[in-house]
């Protein structure tokens, strides 16, 4: 027995269709639905608990997105064949639903709530990422948890001079633009994506796209919400307030806060102590017998403090460090810092900074990816490390959390656009960016550290790459606003967008954005583009005056590669049997080798960190893969003695004969006593039968031909 459920569909400008089925899965989620276009179908669902989590003044949602291994057909490898913790890549997707969904939800309501995203069927056409967010805001739009949506996502890419959405997997593959742009009816929420060196209006123009497509998407769960009947939301009151309480609190203490704030402390743990002290002050002023809540005191504290800052910047144009809006902080840069890294770069801006580490390896060193809907290899890696430290916080170091998984793959994305492609670089190349200190942007801070430390290594980049993180403070009531420079992480948390925009001189390479209010205008984001090109200017005019291209060689630390192309027929010969030739050759020159079939031919690669190492390893693949010339002289040595001459291994594999009249000019009549067994000696290949591919040697012809040799020879017959 089966239900049919309510099902709205939407068709795409080029005439595929995106569905949204509710009512047949899952029906004991307080909302689920079923987003299909082709054969991917995303199942979503959303749970929420009645009562608030005790305490807390945020939103406790967690967002899980899972690639089943059975949507593509595929058994997932490993020990126990099962799906386990979230890949990168499934992280990455959840971090884009998200930050989406989450500024969506009204502030006051704080219970734990729970979405989780499962591909169910799988279309390599279709890529799922694009469509979690929209089944994620439908699966709240058909349930009664209190919700500002709904909300979608999308991807839009240029390709061949053309905007697509949403489309097909080998159009991505040559775009010059590919970002996944999330938005309301109204306004754009969040931005992710990366660029090869594109102009800002054309980043402008894919916005505008993307937010005509979204806003399709939106009515459709509009239609679906009123078929459902769940326009009704659930009731709710997770907040105390105190009135009173809060007007006396900025009656009295504004003016204080906004004092601190103009006194323009740079150092931010001074600045922190310096509002925190208005707040302790009043707490300890209080009766030891006392009916205040303190909880509520430190919440309208915090609004004070965050006024009082944003004020400073829309009446004042100064900002809490004291800088221009458009200013960026000092920066000094270093590399080599790290005698024995295969490249180093210290990158400094403000209280934010990034160690970072290159560190070059073969082919056996790349990333295996294996998932439901991608396998293959990866040979250019970023990791990101935020220690507690860094902020001057105790924390357990547990691995990379999602924040750094993201942070990681945003400064990945704004670099690997001017890496060497895999056919001109023959390295797996690993950037570690460990950060030491933050006050704001510390992923941008990674992204310039990271193209310092790569030309240091001697990577050829095409350009070097820097980023910056802009903000956005304005009131909707003067329409007043400002646009920030390099924030700091004070001016992340009180203000109203996060832009951060990698790029080249050329053009930008990658974005991610977040904004937090309503209404936003593209002239507003114009201006932001544009600021942050002249920031980003900046900081690659300050890199540049410590390296400004690549170094032309390797470190001496560093490991270096040879390759070569061999007969596809040969590459049987450099392994051996069960490979037995090869791993002679390594074990005996220190080489790492790797041989691998590419276009009907061998591709073998020799990786070593000393010199003669790896010319000892190239000559001796080359004497294996080498073709016997006629007319060559070559070093042999004596393989077997027979009473018609001996066997010579005159190159590895290959043996000739040398006759007993081509061993000297004068006759020889028996063998005995003449050559050993293991002998070395000089031989010149004489012929090779064209039927039996026989080799004849001779090694007389290069000994000195006497000078009665004629006569005797006469006299012999």
């Amino acid at each position: 027995m089966s239900q049919n459920g309510i099902i709205k569909t939407l068709t795409l400008s080029d005439g595929r269709t995106i569905s949204i089925e509710t009512g047949k899965l899952a029906k004991q989620a307080d909302g689920s639905v079923v987003v299909r276009m082709g054969d991917t179908m995303l199942l979503a669902t959303v749970v929420s608990n009645e009562d608030p989590v005790e305490g807390a003044d945020f939103l406790p949602l967690s967002v899980d997105y899972q690639e089943k291994f059975a949507a593509a057909g595929r058994i997932p490898g490993g020990f126990l064949k099962r799906e386990g913790r979230l890949s990168d890549h499934e992280v990455l997707v959840c971090r884009l639903v998200d930050r989406a969904i989450r500024p969506m939800f009204p502030d006051d309501y704080h219970s734990e709530t729970q979405i989780n995203i499962q591909l169910i069927s799988a279309d390599a056409d279709v890529m799922p990422d694009a469509l979690a967010a929209l089944a994620a805001s439908s699966a709240l739009a058909v349930s009664d948890i209190p919700f500002n949506g709904p909300i979608s996502e999308v991807r839009v890419v240029k390709s061949n001079g053309e905007f697509l959405i949403n489309p097909k997997t080998e159009s991505i593959k040559s775009a010059v633009i590919d970002i996944i742009v999330a938005a309301t009816i109204d306004n754009i929420l969040m931005v992710e994506g990366e660029m090869s060196e594109v102009s800002e209006e054309d980043m402008l123009e894919a916005l505008k796209v993307a937010h005509e497509a979204i806003k399709d998407q939106c009515k459709l769960q509009l239609e679906l919400q009123e078929a459902v009947g769940s326009q009704q939301k659930r009731e709710y009151s997770h907040e105390e307030h105190d009135l009173e309480l809060e007007k006396e609190l900025h009656d009295k203490y504004y003016a204080r806060y906004f004092e601190v704030a103009q006194r323009l402390i740079t150092n931010k743990k001074e600045r922190k102590e310096a509002f925190s002290a208005i707040k302790d002050e009043y707490i300890d002023a209080l009766p030891e017998e006392h009916e205040i809540n303190l909880d509520l005191v430190s919440r309208y504290f915090h609004k004070i403090e965050k006024e009082a800052a944003r004020n400073l910047v829309l009446e004042k144009n100064i900002r809490l460090d004291g800088r221009k809006l458009n200013e960026i902080r000092p920066i000094w840069t270093e590399v080599d810092y790290l005698p024995a890294a295969h490249g180093s770069a210290i990158f400094t801006r403000g209280e934010t900074q990034s160690l970072t580490t290159v560190t070059l390896g073969t082919k056996l060193d790349q990333q295996m990816i294996d998932s439901a809907m991608i396998t293959g290899s990866n040979r250019f890696l970023l990791h990101y490390n935020f220690p507690g430290f860094s902020t001057g916080e105790v924390r357990p170091n547990r691995g990379p959390g999602r924040r750094e998984v993201g942070h990681g793959n945003l400064a990945l994305r704004a670099l690997k656009k001017v890496v060497p492609p895999d056919s001109e670089n023959p390295y797996t190349i690993r950037v570690v960016s460990d950060i030491l200190e933050s006050n704001g942007s510390s992923s941008m801070a990674t992204v310039c550290a990271g193209s310092l430390a790569m030309m240091d290594a001697g990577i050829k980049l095409s350009a070097p790459v820097s980023g910056i993180a802009m903000g956005m403070i304005s009131d909707a009531e003067t329409g007043k606003y400002a646009v920030l420079s390099d924030i700091l992480g004070d001016e992340d948390h009180l203000g109203d967008m996060d832009f951060k925009v990698t790029g080249t001189e050329k053009g930008i390479t990658a974005c991610q954005m977040d904004i937090k209010i309503d209404g936003l205008s593209y002239d507003v984001l114009k201006e932001a583009l544009y600021q942050a090109k002249e920031g980003r200017l900046h900081i690659l005019n300050k890199m540049s005056e410590t390296l400004s291209e690549p170094r032309a060689d390797l470190k001496a630390s560093a490991p270096r590669i040879s390759e070569m192309r061999i007969p596809k027929d040969l590459i049987g010969a450099v392994i051996g049997p069960g490979g037995k030739v090869i791993q002679e050759i390594q074990a005996t020159t220190g080489a790492t080798i790797v041989i691998e079939e590419v276009d009907n031919a061998g591709v073998v690669q020799i990786f070593s960190a000393n010199k003669e190492s790896l010319d000892n390893a190239v000559a001796r693949i080359k004497a294996i893969v080498a073709v016997p010339e006629v007319g060559e002289v070559y070093d042999g040595v004596v393989k077997s003695i027979q009473p018609f001459g001996a066997f010579i291994e005159f190159m590895p594999g290959k043996e000739g004969l040398l006759h007993i009249s081509e061993i000297k000019w004068e006759r020889i009549k028996e063998m005995k006593g003449v050559l050993e067994v293991g002998e070395e000696i000089k031989v010149k290949l004489l012929d090779v039968d064209p039927k039996t591919g026989k080799f004849k040697l001779s090694r007389k012809v290069l000994l000195p031909k006497p000078e009665n040799h004629q006569a005797n020879a006469e006299k012999s017959r």
